[in-house]
């Protein structure tokens, strides 16, 4: 039998595989490694997409006579994933009601679904609860896949556009005590949403640029290694987190004023002047 991976002959020795599913599974550490994840299959011809791929596994190898295996990196998968999700979403908003149950349905089984199930929880358990009529809109939903493809096809670009929001952050984390001592209970709630969505976000963001050539251990912050700011932030963060939950208004405050809004500036410029430099 011939075996391909990507179309290009792959150094396979069978053993002890009987069927499809025995292969791919002593695979599976090589594509964990590799960075690179299932798309598909080619069994003699026929082309069997990620969705298929299940209904495959039982296949015995005597029987077939070419077998390319097809893989995709994690960013090409995720695209993927995300661009199915939002199409579902965009037809979903302009389909009838029965059309939308039949689309609903179509994306719970999808081979993107499960993916982002497993790598996205959070934005998964949107898209299913919006398909649902639940929580979101549709179109929120949209907005929050559409941003993750920024993200994942120029990561750069858009840490560059998080700019103006994260220096609005920094001015209300600031105020937070202030907000939380006069009563303005509902300014504060939203300042901390705003600001554990933007630190999220810059957190996704890092591992992206890494990939591009943003030496991370080359950089320093407030004089201290990036790893060991990065640990300090985050319990800073988790620390302000667990005060505002409490209602503990002073520890919060400070926590914001003094610690997370001047870190979180200079966290952000470093991050970007590494960035920038890398291009």
């Amino acid at each position: 039998m011939e075996i391909t991976i990507n179309g290009v002959p792959a150094d396979i020795t069978l053993e002890t595989e009987k069927t499809i599913g025995d292969l791919l599974s002593g695979l599976e550490n090589w594509l964990e490694g590799s960075g690179h994840y299932l798309s598909g299959l080619t069994v003699d011809g026929k082309v069997i997409g990620a969705a298929g791929v299940a209904s495959a596994l039982d296949l015995s190898l005597e029987q077939i006579g070419a077998l390319d295996i097809k893989t995709s990196t994690w960013s090409l998968f995720v695209l993927e994933a995300l661009y199915t999700l939002r199409n579902t979403l965009t037809d979903y908003e302009a389909a009838s009601f029965d059309e939308q149950k039949s689309l609903a349905g179509g994306w719970t089984e999808s081979a993107a679904a499960r993916f982002l199930a497993e790598k996205f929880p959070g934005l998964s358990a949107r898209a299913g609860k919006a398909l649902a009529g639940e929580g979101l809109s549709p179109g929120e939903v949209r907005f929050l896949a559409e941003e993750r493809i920024r993200e994942i096809e120029n990561p750069r670009q858009e840490l560059g556009r998080a700019g103006p929001a994260l220096t609005e952050i920094v001015k209300r984390l600031e105020d937070l005590s202030l907000d939380i001592q006069t009563g303005k209970d509902g300014r504060a709630a939203e300042t901390v949403s705003l600001f554990a969505g933007i630190s999220e976000k810059i957190f996704r963001l890092l591992p992206l640029l890494k990939s591009q050539g943003l030496d991370l251990d080359s950089l320093e912050v407030e004089g201290a290694p990036f790893k060991t700011f990065l640990e300090e932030f985050t319990a800073a963060v988790k620390e302000l987190l667990a005060a505002y939950e409490t209602k503990d208004a002073v520890l919060a405050g400070d926590l914001a004023e003094y610690e997370l809004a001047p870190r979180l500036g200079k966290f952000y410029a470093v991050i970007r002047s590494g960035a920038e430099a890398g291009m």
